[in-house]
């Protein structure tokens, strides 16, 4: 890359990246300055530059994270592009979104989804400024219970007075995601977005759709997870809504206690008049299945938003009549087949004319 097609820049306000800051600025009506006397880094990108997390497992799950630059490839409406910047480092800033559902689906485990919450918030904030989270919450509403900031405990504290009761606002939380929280310097290249939705993706009380939130998200770069609070035996007919939400902007969604019984003996099933089956403890297996489910999903979640490839680049693409309003990206390792890789699906090139969030 020729230094004189490159801009020096402390606040990333370039193509698509400006269309979503610069909304979501417009709607807080503030920024979030540095601390005095910081030192600032000097992030350079080129006009339209695409960014693409990326995690690659193998068909196990498990991560691998051996891979070089040479190793990917990038298709932009099939076309392969030229990977313009590629790091894989520990520790990588981020801001994370923790939105927490407290309508009464939540409750049956609630206590034990609060301290799994806790623990998210003091391992993807571990009190570095390089790390910022803010913390919202929904039932029948949505807000923001705690405003972007990189220390851990105010969020931690606010998560202990929470209680499940109402409806599920699901996108509307999202919403308040990408337009009204404070910003980070640096967003959305360093630190990345991402969103942690602690919840099962039910939503009956929102004004926004999921449509309106998943382009939102997208616009704005952002990279959503899920935890699922749904138990074993229950079913849940908005399963489909997380996992959209989730491969759609190259994330996952973990369910902890979807397999919770299946090692453990002693169990009966009794019918409540919910009208789901709920399965009894008959050991002391219960509450270790629950623990250690809930832990695994904490570690893998927290492991792949740290530790993710990223990949940047300018689209080298035909002229176009009628310029795409959305363009696909597929991200490949042609030397490992059979590798599975969680990317974002696409971007948008350009705002909507006229468009607000």
């Amino acid at each position: 890359m020729k230094p004189s097609s490159l801009a020096a820049i402390g606040f990333i306000l370039c193509g698509l990246p400006y269309a979503a800051v610069a909304q979501a600025g417009a709607q807080t009506g503030q920024q979030a300055e540095p601390s005095p006397g910081a030192s600032l880094p000097t992030i350079r990108v080129q006009v339209n530059e695409v960014i693409v997390p990326v995690t690659v497992t193998d068909d196990k799950g498990r991560f691998l994270s051996n891979l070089t630059a040479e190793d990917f490839q990038i298709l932009d409406e099939g076309k392969p592009q030229r990977i313009q910047f590629f790091s894989h480092t520990q520790n990588q800033p981020i801001v994370v979104g923790f939105l927490v559902d407290l309508s009464n689906a939540t409750r049956i485990h609630w206590a034990t989804y609060q301290e799994a919450i806790k623990e998210l918030i003091w391992g993807l904030l571990p009190g570095d400024e390089k790390y910022s989270g803010y913390l919202i919450s929904y039932s029948n509403g949505a807000e923001i219970a705690v405003n972007t900031t990189t220390e851990s405990d105010k969020l931690s504290a606010q998560v202990d007075k929470m209680k499940p009761a109402g409806g599920s606002a699901l996108y509307d939380a999202i919403y308040l995601a990408c337009t009204r929280r404070d910003l980070v310097h640096g967003e959305p290249y360093e630190p990345r977005r991402v969103i942690v939705i602690i919840g099962d993706g039910h939503d009956n009380a929102s004004s926004k759709t999921l449509d309106e939130v998943l382009e939102l998200a997208k616009r704005n770069l952002v990279t959503i997870y899920g935890m699922s609070t749904v138990s074993f035996g229950f079913n849940n007919d908005s399963q489909g809504v997380l996992e959209k939400l989730a491969n759609e902007t190259g994330g996952r969604v973990e369910y902890p206690l979807n397999t919770l019984y299946k090692d453990v003996s002693a169990f009966v099933s009794t019918p409540r008049d919910a009208g789901n089956y709920v399965y009894d403890p008959g050991s002391g297996g219960y509450a270790a299945a629950i623990s250690k489910g809930i832990i695994n999903a904490v570690g893998s979640i927290q492991g792949e938003i740290t530790t993710q490839y990223v990949l940047r680049y300018t689209p080298d693409i035909d002229p176009e009549p009628q310029p795409k309003l959305f363009r696909e990206i597929k991200v490949v390792v042609p030397s490992l087949p059979e590798v599975r890789i969680r990317a974002r699906d696409g971007y948008y090139p350009a705002a909507v004319p006229g468009s607000k969030p």
